[in-house]
């Protein structure tokens, strides 16, 4: 870990002061300063628009917008039953609608093993007994001769079970819809109509349970009203992870994460987010407790590192299954209008696959069956940092740029004043973040502010420069 991801943050229930970790670093790159946004409807996009294809495994939010309703006015209807005692379950939980068949698990149904079944009849001279007409005889009826009682039943004539009333053929089966088309566009959101483009993107850095500085940049930039409701319209968002740990109200990020991409949905947008380090270490310490990891430290747990990381006791007690269940579906990366989107400055993501889907589907695979060892390493992977920085900063980014597609990394994890040296002024005062930072020969932009640290929340809308 390295000296940010050691400092706890406060533990009651106000922001309270924020600690400053020491980290000599070197500056390389250049700020940017968003203009001050005018809310929405966004400004033209003088004839541009945006093609980029968009890859993710959309995860948690795409589940969200499936199948947490809205009202008619896109705002969120909050599901109902779960008691905020509830503790967090990791268990695999029935799906609804499943009934066990008559029969099933070893029962006898009717007519099954040798017993017997309506309208069976033994024939006689069965079991041995000599049967008219067998060994050469001639059978009365045999070779086209007609057998007494024997009717044919003619083709054209129905099956009773057929027969209607008041009708003569069979029923039919009314056909379905036609086909989509295989090679018309898709879309992870509602399609725009003619001649319309996609909404504008927007990327959110780490939040860390700091809710009030997050809705307070949100309805800065227009993207919610007054009451906190989502009020972009087709805008697309994206949250770049780590919603807990350090601030005062993780879970309140979270609900509010969850309602936004319910009601943007509704209205034609979306609000997705991906996974990083801190949601792995908040889902392990739920999910894992004290039980010990093999660390390069020695003896760890889980539980023992998220205190140690800024772990807020008030957030594991309102964790409940529906937050699990979400952040457990997160993406670890995705592109967007061709930006490469992930949560942490390193190439740890090449380690689980050569494309996005597979990374996202490993990750997957791992929080539904790996072992707490193999959660800890994906942890201290997904933890390291500053690879985009230095001389060989721009190399990293082409190396991933290259193997999952788009042009520039948006990242968060690494705060804006470690890559720039600023963490201690000479005046004592907070570091002063302008905006996003955009270095590595102008391919990679950081968006972590710093919040912990008496910076800044940041919320831009891309692309930046």
């Amino acid at each position: 870990m390295t000296p940010e991801d050691r400092f706890p943050g406060p533990e009651h229930p106000h922001s309270g002061p924020r600690h400053q970790p020491d980290l000599d670093v070197l500056p390389y790159g250049t700020y940017y300063e968003p203009d001050p946004a005018n809310g929405y409807p966004a400004p033209s996009y003088d004839g541009e628009t945006y093609d980029g294809e968009t890859y993710s495994g959309y995860g948690g939010a795409r589940y969200l917008e499936q199948h947490w309703p809205a009202d008619g006015q896109g705002h969120t209807v909050h599901a109902q039953g779960i008691g905020m005692d509830q503790a967090p379950v990791f268990s695999h939980q029935g799906q609804g609608g499943y009934e066990e068949h008559p029969g099933y698990e070893g029962q006898e149904q009717g007519g099954y093993d040798g017993r017997e079944q309506g309208g069976y009849e033994e024939q006689p001279g069965y079991d041995g007994q000599e049967q008219g007409g067998y060994e050469g005889q001639e059978q009365r009826g045999y070779d086209g001769q007609e057998q007494s009682g024997y009717e044919p039943t003619l083709p054209d004539q129905p099956s009773p079970a057929l027969q209607l009333p008041g009708r003569d053929d069979p029923p039919t089966i009314e056909l379905g819809p036609p086909l989509p088309d295989p090679a018309a566009p898709t879309y992870p959101y509602p399609a725009p109509g003619p001649g319309e483009p996609p909404g504008p993107v927007y990327v959110v850095g780490d939040v860390h349970g700091y809710l009030e500085e997050l809705r307070a940049e949100l309805r800065h930039q227009g993207l919610i009203d007054a009451d906190g409701h989502w009020s972009a319209g087709r805008a697309r968002i994206w949250f770049l992870g780590d919603f807990t740990d350090r601030g005062p109200d993780g879970i309140g990020v979270i609900d509010l994460v969850m309602q936004l991409a319910a009601e943007a949905a509704a209205a034609g947008g979306y609000c997705r987010a991906l996974m990083g380090n801190h949601e792995l270490l908040f889902l392990g310490a739920a999910k894992y407790g004290d039980e010990p990891v093999q660390s390069t430290a020695g003896t760890a747990s889980f539980l023992a590192a998220w205190r140690l990381n800024g772990g807020q006791q008030n957030d594991l007690d309102r964790l409940e299954a529906h937050h699990i269940s979400w952040l457990s579906r997160l993406p670890a990366m995705a592109v967007e209008d061709g930006h490469l989107l992930l949560h942490s400055d390193t190439t740890a993501y090449l380690e689980y696959g050569e494309s996005i889907p597979d990374v996202n589907d490993a990750v997957h695979s791992l929080l539904a069956d790996g072992s707490v060892d193999e959660w800890w390493d994906c942890f201290r992977r997904f933890t390291k940092r500053f690879a985009f920085r230095g001389d060989a900063g721009p190399l990293a980014v082409h190396e991933l740029l290259d193997t999952y597609g788009g042009s520039r990394i948006v990242h968060g994890h690494s705060p804006i004043p470690y890559l720039t040296g600023a963490v201690h002024n000479d005046d004592g005062q907070p570091p002063h973040i302008p905006g996003p930072y955009v270095y590595a020969d102008d391919l990679a932009v950081a968006m972590d502010g710093g919040v912990t640290m008496e910076g800044r929340l940041l919320v831009a809308r891309l692309p930046i420069g």
